[in-house]
């Protein structure tokens, strides 16, 4: 590369003492040996939203933020690439994704009867429809922006692929009818408990992990009859 040996010395200093880590985030939105962060970054761009305030129709990929753990209230993103990411995970592999969504997914790991095409195929407009049809949550910034819901979210999803366990199968409209009466709403009432803590003030924390919640997120909407599928559906 041309350079001094004491210069490419120097360079090797820098680099690995003074060099500031990247955040982990931004650091996997870079990463395209990630079949799951690729998928998710195709999502995105998949998904049109309108604005309301002015009428504006928008790329899904414009709300996502790449480079943040967490989306500030002033910033004009709605939800985080690796909350995104993890819908995706889950999607895929269902309840075994929770500890998947802070590890590298490579194309010879995916599901056993299925490949990179045919998951790509099924993934995508099957979360690209289910962004669509939610966006509205997606805007207000609900419970369905947080993580660990949208890992719950995505095991429920799992079931509809083909490649998930037969007995445990759902078609498309009973995934729709399971989705039709949760409350997406961040209040307590409907997800302390579940994806959430509330304060002594009543504000909802939604700071756990996936791998916290994510699970309990998946048998809230998967069970409708348990304490917490009635919860969230406000019964």
């Amino acid at each position: 590369m041309d350079l001094s040996v004491a210069d490419a010395r120097q360079i090797f200093y820098d680099r690995n003492v003074q060099g500031v880590v990247v955040a982990k985030n931004l650091a996997m939105s870079m990463d395209q040996r990630d079949f799951a962060t690729r998928l998710a970054h195709r999502v995105a761009d998949a998904v049109k939203v309108e604005i309301e305030i002015d009428d504006r129709i928008v790329s899904f990929a414009k709300l996502v933020n790449a480079s943040k753990r967490q989306v500030g209230k002033t910033d004009p993103e709605v939800i985080t690439l690796s909350a995104l990411r993890a819908l995706v995970i889950t999607t895929i592999y269902g309840r075994g994704g929770l500890s998947r969504s802070a590890e590298t997914v490579h194309e010879d790991e995916l599901p056993a009867g299925s490949d990179a095409p045919q998951v790509e195929a099924c993934v995508l407009p099957l979360l690209a429809d289910l962004i669509s049809g939610h966006s509205a949550h997606f805007l207000a910034r609900s419970a369905l922006t947080a993580p660990a819901v949208l890992a719950g979210l995505g095991i429920a999803v799992h079931h509809t692929t083909p490649w998930a366990e037969p007995s445990n199968a759902l078609g498309s409209d009973q995934l729709s009818r399971l989705l039709s009466g949760i409350r997406w709403e961040r209040d307590a009432r409907y997800w302390d408990g579940v994806a959430a803590k509330a304060g002594a003030s009543g504000r909802l924390n939604f700071s756990g992990g996936v791998k916290d919640s994510g699970g309990r997120v998946a048998d809230a909407i998967l069970y409708p009859a348990t304490e917490t599928g009635r919860r969230i559906r406000g019964l």
